[in-house]
């Protein structure tokens, strides 16, 4: 095998250093599968190695059967080389040794997240913990502790200004009492027991550091200071280590991921040997030179930039929309430009950074008929937070439907377990009635008095909210049951899951709103059915289609066109304190930019609805640092760096004036001799020649005669429904269109799949 017409110049420098500590800086789209593959083949097919004593890690089990399959192919045995996960190597490993585990007994069980949970939620009942903030504080710091590879005491000392330490180290020792008594471990308990064992236990660890002579580690950037602790101990003896990693595209702190690994592996090994792929063989030109351009901005790493032999390709194209649902029109009109110039709608990507974003896209997708999918996530009408707020609307409707009602009962959290809500059915099955009844008349009713304290608050509530229904509009009721059942308050907007959860709240309550302004006659029971029937259309989607996703779910992944949407501050980059996490957003949207191949638009929001109201928003730092915006595109000057960061926007308020009412391009194609001013155009109402031109090609041939209030019309998804208005909006004709149950659409027509019934 010619290995030099197969890998460029620092590909084949690597590949070929077998001996020693070896650590490959892996730039966004640089070939590094390949290279770690022909660095196995190389082993076996030059050097002879024996494939038992070859061990590759990497972090996915789709990664792990990618390489799996391509090994396979280099020769007949090469089958025997041991490419597995972290998890999954330590607990065949722990399965092969079992019988010298001191704490376990053999054939130990591995507790998944649902078992994890069952365990935490015995633990916090016997410990009388019903606080959700400490719950979560307890369960971090475990994780922390694991990770971390200290143990409780240390842990107790570093946090002994904490007010949650005792209780913290109660729930360590009950916890971890829990899972013994069961003979089981948690997902890290498989990395630390295999810690433990290979550190307590000479022959083990001999045995295993003598079979893997070389050792590779996928995505190093990704380990957590545990799993760097157990491949140290491996690599121990023959010191052959090969490290793939980019410290650019580290972007799981969150999930206990150590971007200082990287930089620590070259003081605990001797003589490292470091390359550099710096030649990118996914992205063009134009996108590349954005992507360096923002991530040198980081000082956390090691200097590499990124090349490419690719073309020049379109330039970025930046976008700035009035709000959320202009934002949304804008990326689906391109959409279907992109799919009339033959790109296939599986190859296009709107990433966000938040979850919570999705809504608006999602329903403009389903409006033009453009198939879609939430990668690794759920649709919005699906999500429990939103089904669970739902539910209190529910029951205002259909007092009688009980599975709402058991949505309701610990939502938010009221310390109101399975069991209460398992005897609450019965009692309410019992008595033939719904468990609404059972809890209205909770003080007569056979029930613990620890239930009674529980359920009185939650009669009051549901008093309240029933009175409320009959006086106000629909917006009104939700905004009050949100506020009154504290559901947003439920949220930890510190911890990036709940932050999403809140948001996804915040947007629930903007849908109802846009609803209620757009059907002003519409009652709640129709806006119920018509999210029922929304959802029932949506659900129809095929499989295939446009991939909407977050930029942490999308790593890994590429597309011809992506489309990077909510470029604002507090949402990319979300709040930050500290300059490691600034950093951290940063590379994430390195990650996000990386992922495009040929094509990238970015787009922002002059005005947002979040966190409950619209204000007005500032334009996210990293557009200045790419050279889409200048300084005063932000809305106003000087507010960069530590003022920046502290997101003073009473002053950005008063700057701003009137938020602009039309759509504004940013299209980086005229190279400026200065640098700070960046190559910037600025083109208002869709006037920009080369889009309105793809656009345009797109446009259907209309009847204007038929274009009338009252016209019949019929929606490849929606149905039949009526047009009650029309206008002209930057020479599109746009329509609203009564639906009936579904309510109304607002939509282009020169684009929208509908037809006239005549």
């Amino acid at each position: 095998m010619d290995y030099s017409t197969l890998l460029n110049q620092e590909q084949l420098k690597a590949v070929l250093q077998t001996e020693g500590p070896v650590l490959v800086s892996a730039g966004a789209g640089s070939g590094k599968t390949r290279v770690l593959t022909y660095r196995i083949a190389y082993l076996l097919t030059e050097l002879h190695v024996d494939p038992y004593r070859i061990l590759a890690i990497t972090f996915t089990n789709k990664a792990t059967n990618e390489m799996k399959e391509r090994v396979c192919k280099i020769r007949e045995d090469a089958c025997n080389v041991l490419v597995a996960t972290f998890h999954s190597f330590c607990v065949r490993m722990l399965r092969k040794y079992q019988s010298v585990l001191t704490d376990y007994q053999p054939n130990f069980s591995i507790y998944t997240d649902s078992d994890q949970a069952k365990v935490y939620k015995q633990v916090f009942a016997d410990l009388g913990i019903s606080d959700e903030d400490t719950k979560s504080k307890v369960k971090h710091a475990i994780s922390v502790i694991k990770c971390d590879n200290i143990s409780i005491d240390q842990y107790c000392e570093i946090n002994k200004h904490s007010k949650c330490i005792d209780i913290i180290k109660r729930g360590y020792f009950a916890y971890q009492h829990e899972l013994r008594k069961n003979n089981a471990m948690d997902f890290d308990d498989i990395l630390i027991n295999f810690y433990k064992l290979i550190v307590s236990n000479q022959d083990v660890r001999e045995s295993l550091q003598e079979r893997f002579q070389y050792i590779h580690i996928d995505e190093f950037q990704d380990t957590n200071r545990l799993q760097y602790d157990i491949v140290k101990i491996l690599a121990g003896k023959y010191q052959n280590i090969f490290i793939v990693g980019d410290e650019d595209q580290s972007i799981y702190s969150w999930r206990g991921a150590n971007i200082g690994n990287i930089f620590q592996f070259s003081k605990d090994f001797k003589n490292v040997k470091i390359f550099k792929l710096e030649q990118n063989y996914r992205s063009t030109k134009s996108i590349l030179d954005k992507a360096n351009k923002l991530i040198e901005n980081n000082k956390n790493r090691l200097s590499k930039k990124l090349y490419t032999t690719n073309e020049q390709g379109s330039e970025v194209t930046y976008f700035c929309a009035r709000d959320e649902q202009d934002e949304a029109d804008y990326v689906v009109r391109h959409i279907l430009m992109q799919k009339n110039a033959g790109v296939d709608l599986n190859d296009i990507a709107i990433l966000l950074r938040l979850n919570a974003l999705t809504r608006p896209f999602e329903e403009k997708l389903l409006a033009y008929n453009i198939p879609h999918k939430i990668y690794n996530g759920v649709k919005f009408y699906e999500r429990a937070e939103i089904k669970n707020t739902l539910a209190y609307l529910i029951a205002i409707v259909n007092p009688n439907d009980n599975n709402s009602f058991t949505r309701i009962i610990n939502f938010p959290k009221r310390g109101i377990g399975e069991t209460s809500i398992s005897h609450l059915k019965t009692l309410a099955d019992a008595r033939k009635c719904s468990i609404k009844e059972i809890i209205y008349n909770c003080d007569t009713e056979d029930l613990k008095p620890a239930l009674k304290a529980k359920l009185y608050p939650l009669k009051d509530l549901l008093k309240n909210i029933d009175k409320c229904a009959e006086t106000s509009d629909l917006y009104n009721l939700i905004s009050y049951i949100v506020d009154e059942a504290k559901i947003l308050q439920s949220f930890n907007q510190q911890d990036e899951t709940e932050l999403d959860r809140y948001m996804n709240v915040t947007s629930l309550i903007k849908s109802i709103k846009d609803y209620q302004e757009n059907n002003p006659s519409a009652t709640l029971n129709d806006y119920l059915e018509s999210v029922t029937l929304i959802s029932d259309i949506d659900t129809e989607s095929n499989k295939n289609g446009v991939v909407i996703a977050t930029v942490h779910s999308a790593k890994g992944l590429e597309f011809d066109t992506v489309f990077i949407s909510g470029l604002e501050e507090k949402i990319f980059p979300v709040s930050r304190v500290d300059i490691e996490d600034q950093e951290e957003e940063r590379r994430l949207m390195y990650v996000a930019i990386t992922r495009a191949r040929k094509t990238l638009y970015l787009t922002s929001s002059s005005s947002r609805f979040m966190y409950g109201k619209r204000d007005a928003t500032v334009k996210s730092r990293f557009l200045r640092e790419i050279d889409m915006v200048k300084d005063q595109a932000f809305g106003y000057g000087g507010y960069y760096g530590d003022e920046y960061n502290m997101y003073n926007y009473p002053k950005a308020k008063k700057e701003f004036g009137n938020i602009n009412s039309d759509y504004t391009y940013y299209s980086d194609n005229i190279k400026s001799n200065k640098t700070n001013e960046a190559s910037i155009v600025r083109e208002d109402k869709l006037n920009i020649s080369g889009l309105s031109k793809g656009l345009n090609a797109l446009k259907q041939t209309v009847d204007e005669k038929k274009v009338k209030v009252g016209a019949r019309v019929k929606h490849i998804k929606f149905g039949e429904g009526v047009i009650v208005n029309t206008s002209t909006y930057s020479s599109n004709k746009c329509v609203d269109i009564d639906f009936g149950i579904l309510g109304k659409k607002s939509l282009s027509l020169d684009y929208a799949p509908i037809s006239f019934i005549d």
